[in-house]
Formats: structure tokens, sequence, C-alpha cells
């Protein structure tokens, strides 16, 4: 079973990952200013994960596979790791929405 973990940046920011139930992590938020406002980042992407049309499949500059997790409003709510294969990328994308439905929420701050 996957899981979501709240830590605290040094400049004071909140931020979650998403891990799979191996202890990958799947999933990165970006910073948020308020705990609160992670939480929310979480409960988003609990939501959006079930549409795949949320998943923006991308490709760095070093031709490396990636994915970006998106809200309604069009803003990020997660970015994976580089892969390196589509067909990584694309098994990355089907455990978020595997494991973010029904992933604990953890703390380590």
């Amino acid at each position: 079973m996957g899981s979501f973990l709240i830590t605290k940046r040094a400049n004071g920011e909140f931020q979650f990952v998403l891990k799979a139930g191996n202890g990958q992590v799947i999933l990165a938020s970006e910073g948020y200013t308020t705990k609160a406002a992670c939480e929310n980042g979480i409960e988003s992407v609990k939501k959006n994960s079930q549409d795949d049309g949320r998943f923006d499949r991308l490709e760095s500059k070093n031709g490396k596979p990636y994915f970006n997790l998106k809200a309604s409003n069009g803003q990020i709510i997660g970015s994976s790791e580089m892969y390196e294969s589509v067909a990584a990328r694309e098994n990355g994308i089907e455990s978020v929405m595997k494991n973010a439905p029904t992933a604990d929420v953890k703390e380590d701050l």
C-alpha cells in the first residue's frame, strides 16, 4: 500500500512525496507555505490521479521521460522522477493511479 509523507524543507516550506508500497518515491510536490496547503495538495493528488488526462507525459532536455500531475486548473501538483524509458514512465503513472486514492498520510516534521 502506498503512503504520502509530509516533510519540512530547510527553508520552512512543506512538501509531500507519494511512495509506492515498496518505498520508492513515485511523485513529489512543490513547496507549500503552510501544512494545510500541503494537505490540500495531497487531497488534490488523490482526486486528480484518477483521470489519465491530468498526467502530462514529458521529456527532459537530456531525453529522459517523466510526468507531471496537474489539477483541474492546470497547476502542477506533483512531478515524477526521470525514467529510463517511456514504458517505465507509464508504469510510474499506473503506480500513482493505483496508490494515491487509498494512501495513508504520514509526517516527518
